[in-house]
């Protein structure tokens, strides 16, 4: 059995490629264009951090989701897979964190 973020992923690699946005909110996000891609998930970020300070745990589990979907659409319709995310985690694990943030590129 698949994880749901892979599953997720297909998911919205197959709504991306049909285009159909009369009838799919991540084709319907995507036809807006990357902008409104990017400032999505900037205003599900900002909605996180609110409900990590201000809210309970249900509303930050709620946001925290709305935040990876919209991610997931961002990251699909620039071509970037899950896996090359999981490869740049795999890459830094291990090292210090404040090592890894001064060895990367300026």
């Amino acid at each position: 059995m698949t994880d749901i973020l892979d599953r997720l992923e297909t998911l919205i690699a197959e709504r991306l490629q049909q285009g159909a946005a009369e009838s799919s909110y991540v084709a319907r996000q995507a036809a807006r264009g990357r902008l409104k891609l990017a400032e999505k998930v900037g205003e599900e970020a900002v909605e996180t951090v609110i409900a990590a300070i201000a809210q309970d745990d249900e509303a930050l589990i709620g946001e925290a989701a709305d935040l990876i979907f919209h991610l997931l659409i961002l990251l699909g319709e620039r071509g970037i897979s899950l896996d090359q995310v999981r490869a740049e985690l795999e890459r830094r694990e291990g090292q210090s964190g404040l090592d890894e943030k001064a060895g990367r590129r300026k």
